[in-house]
């Protein structure tokens, strides 16, 4: 089960349309959310990508992060949940 913060990241990068080979920081990534919330976010995405349902890019400017299009299936699941 997916936990509110993880669905919430997922929305976003679905709403933005970051999916495939469109990316963006991780760093954009808690922009929106409370400012207490920002390290949480930050360890929730890369436990996103541990599961597979972020793709990591590391660049040489930062690490970018796109949703994982052989996933939309399991995510679309998730967020209808």
């Amino acid at each position: 089960m997916a936990t509110t913060l993880e669905k919430t990241i997922l929305e976003k990068m679905m709403r933005h349309q970051y999916i495939g080979v469109r990316h963006t920081s991780i760093d954009n990534l808690p922009k929106g959310f409370p400012k207490h919330l920002r390290k949480d976010v930050l360890k929730v995405a890369k436990a996103l990508i541990k599961e597979g349902y972020l793709l990591a890019k590391p660049t040489s400017y930062g690490l970018e992060v796109s949703i994982n299009p052989n996933k939309l299936k399991e995510i679309n699941a998730l967020l209808l949940t």
